[in-house]
């Protein structure tokens, strides 16, 4: 299965041309659950094998659960009484960058990932600086691209 081509963005890495892609609007997972994180899909530009499923720590800036959010009271001044609550973040939110992709590309390549070769996808979990596998036996939802 190969990644849709409009939206993405290409990077050359190690000499070989990659693509990537993070969904513009949230899936429904990420958007009302506990699982609000960015994930980057990434294939190889001339020769597509293996896609790439990467999931960073980073939070979807549209997610709107409870790790990146919270109530807060509002109390009314002559009253002194909650009638009301906001949404505030609770979390900054950074930024993928193309930095961040190629050295993730490079960190999966070293552990096992073959971009040209047709199979699976390979799916990956960021935290921090460290990189490692996820089960192979997991599925990407399907309105994931």
């Amino acid at each position: 299965m190969s990644i849709p081509k409009k939206g993405t963005r290409k990077i050359i890495v190690n000499g070989e041309p990659f693509i990537w892609l993070i969904r513009r609007q949230p899936t429904n997972v990420q958007a009302d659950y506990a699982d609000g994180y960015l994930h980057v899909a990434v294939e190889h530009a001339t020769d597509p094998g293996s896609v790439l499923v990467i999931i960073t720590d980073r939070l979807h800036p549209q997610g709107y659960s409870l790790i990146n959010s919270e109530l807060v009271p509002i109390q009314l001044q002559e009253l002194g009484e909650v009638r009301a609550w906001r949404i505030e973040p609770r979390y900054e939110i950074t930024a993928v960058t193309p930095k961040d992709v190629a050295l993730w590309i490079k960190q999966a390549m070293e552990i096992g990932w073959l971009p040209k070769k047709s199979g699976i996808t390979f799916k990956v979990s960021v935290v921090g600086s460290s990189m490692k596998k996820a089960a192979t036996r997991e599925k990407i939802p399907l309105n994931f691209y």
